[in-house]
């Protein structure tokens, strides 16, 4: 299928590995000129991105550093992926509500919600005037209050809610707005050493191996293995491309039938 997006410009943030440099590189192989902005630019997002931009997303100062160099390298965007999200493993408490002061809230808050409210502000304009689109990447945990971090379920809650709302302001003006919802993605978050998946292995007692081998199972995944980035990367491809050209507003999860709702 040509998703006829080759010549378009993107905006896509936290690109430099996982979800959103799967985002970067599947549509820089649609033919799309992509600007990715995170704080550590790897030699993979350099590769499939016209510009690479290190900036702190989770800050003003960050998203106006990646759009001011967007603007002036692309002239002009057709495409915002609000990917940026998270949190850092070595700043995050797992425990009960009682547990966790303000200081991890406001920093779930930032990054998770923040960002996209500000990127999306920057980008706007332009997509205006495009008729543009917009695919933030947020969570099936925004569906799972209890699940999670305390803060991180709740700030995804927040961001679904935020791209609906937009989407229903600026659809009328021709913005598509939509979210995509993955579940457990192997990306480094999961798989590395040290980081979100290893700490949680930890936590359960058994080895970060063991862990993720038995993640589907424990999880009721019901495909019975993890997402892949590709995967997520081909679904954010489509709903940009005019091919979904009547698709707004929507949240798609992606999660192998973790979520048991109707």
């Amino acid at each position: 299928m040509d998703l006829q997006l080759n010549g378009k410009t993107a905006v896509v943030t936290g690109a430099s590995r996982g979800i959103g440099l799967a985002v970067a590189q599947t549509l820089t192989e649609e033919g799309v000129r992509v600007v990715g902005g995170a704080r550590k630019v790897t030699a993979e997002l350099e590769k499939y991105s016209v510009a690479a931009i290190s900036a702190d997303l989770s800050t003003t100062e960050g998203i106006t550093t990646l759009f001011d160099a967007a603007h002036a390298e692309l002239g002009g965007i057709d495409i915002l992926i609000n990917n940026v999200g998270g949190g850092d493993v070595e700043q995050m408490t797992l425990g009960g509500f009682l547990d966790i002061g303000d200081e991890q809230w406001d920093r779930l808050f930032e990054l998770n919600l923040m960002s996209a409210v500000r990127a999306t502000r920057a980008a706007l304009p332009s997509l205006i005037e495009r008729r543009g689109a917009i695919v933030t990447i947020s969570s099936i945990n925004a569906h799972l209050p209890a699940a999670g971090p305390v803060g991180y379920s709740e700030a995804k809650a927040a961001l679904t809610s935020f791209s609906k709302r937009i989407s229903e302001e600026f659809g009328p003006r021709g913005v598509r707005v939509n979210t995509v919802s993955p579940g457990v993605v192997g990306t480094p978050l999961w798989r590395e050493p040290g980081r979100f998946g290893a700490k949680l292995a930890e936590v359960s007692g058994v080895g970060h191996e063991e862990f993720l081998t038995a993640l589907p199972r424990e999880f009721g995944i019901a495909s019975d293995r993890i997402t892949e980035p590709e995967e997520v990367g081909a679904l954010v491809a489509f709903l940009v491309s005019e091919r979904a050209g009547n698709i707004l507003g929507a949240d798609y999860v992606i999660d192998g039938g973790t979520l048991k709702v109707v």
